[in-house]
Formats: C-alpha cells, sequence, structure tokens
C-alpha cells in the first residue's frame, strides 16, 4: 500500500504513515461527538478522545496537556474537569457472528 500524502510504501494495515504521519486508514476515526473512548486509554481517556474528535495524534495532545499542566498549572483542573464532563464511549455489545445453529433433523 501506498501512502496517500508522500507517496512511500507502507504496511497493509497501518493507520499511519511512518514517514509523514498522516492519517491513512480507509475509515475515518475522527468521532462526531466529543467522548471518552473505552479501549486505548492512558488514565482516564480525555487526551484520547479530544484526538479523535480533532483527528490528531493522540502523543501531541499529552504532550501538549502535560506542558500545560507543568508550566501553566491549569492542565490539572481541566483535565479533572473534562473528565467529568465528557461522556464515557458506550459499551459495545459482541454479537457472535457465523454462530448460526444448523437445523437438526
Amino acid at each position: 500500500m501506498y501512502c496517500n500524502y508522500c507517496g512511500k510504501v507502507i504496511q497493509d494495515d497501518a493507520n499511519l504513515c511512518a514517514y509523514c504521519g498522516k492519517r491513512v486508514a480507509c475509515a475515518p476515526v475522527a468521532r462526531a461527538r466529543l467522548m471518552r473512548p473505552r479501549e486505548g486509554r492512558a488514565i482516564a481517556g480525555v487526551c484520547l478522545g479530544f484526538a479523535e474528535y480533532f483527528d490528531l495524534d493522540v502523543s501531541l495532545i499529552r504532550i501538549i496537556w502535560v506542558t500545560v499542566a507543568i508550566f501553566g498549572g491549569t492542565g490539572f483542573l481541566a483535565y479533572v474537569i473534562a473528565w467529568i464532563v465528557m461522556p464515557s464511549e458506550p459499551e459495545r455489545i459482541q454479537t457472535a457472528v457465523g454462530a448460526q445453529h444448523a437445523p437438526t433433523p
């Protein structure tokens, strides 16, 4: 598979290009609502929720948040407020695909 932005060869299952960092996955990951995902959380999922909402790298959001927390002091309070205010992603119901029962004679 090739990156649509830089044209370099990347893995077939890659979500991000290793060379330019752009998102190359077919399905859009950006969310319509700001919410904390259930999978991939580091602490509470606040940074991951913002990263998915704005379609940015989660590492960039975490670095910005820690920088604001250390130098501004309001980052800790803002994180706790966002943790309380942002809803958590609804639980997904696991369905058994292909688990149909054969009719008994």
